[in-house]
């Protein structure tokens, strides 16, 4: 019964982090952006073609609308995937500098007055979170 309870501990710790890890994820905003790139946004949007109804149905509606001094609409859509660093994880030390990382993808579309794009901006960008005694 000794040997079991010895064998059990390194799967329980194993477990442990295991699910300390999945649980160390976090994506917010537009799906939609998951799988797109500058080069697959260019592909879908063409400026002076592309309507603000094409728009909604390739990203649905967008996380925030806004508009220029000259009245262009503007519509954007952002996508955050945020990792717990690994020192994060680690209890005492998660007190002073706890730090996630992650990627950032955002489109921003402007739309004349006929509802058509004038233009656009792809960009995704790496993108650092620090919490803590020492970060702040």
């Amino acid at each position: 019964m000794g040997i079991r309870k010895i064998v059990r501990l390194p799967l329980l710790c194993f477990l442990l982090c295991l699910c300390c890890l999945m649980g160390a994820c976090a994506t917010a905003g537009n799906d939609s952006l998951r799988k797109e790139t500058e080069a697959s946004v260019g592909d879908k949007i063409k400026p002076g073609e592309t309507t603000k109804a094409e728009i909604k149905g390739m990203f649905g509606s967008p996380l925030t609308t806004s508009y220029t001094d000259s009245g262009m609409e503007i519509w954007r859509y952002e996508l955050s995937k945020i990792s717990v660093d690994a020192t994060s994880l680690i209890p005492v030390v998660s007190i002073f500098a706890a730090s996630s990382s992650g990627k950032k993808k955002e489109l921003i579309v402007f739309f004349d007055d006929k509802d058509v794009v004038k233009k656009y901006n792809m960009s995704e960008s790496d993108v650092k979170v620090r919490q803590g005694l020492f970060n702040q």
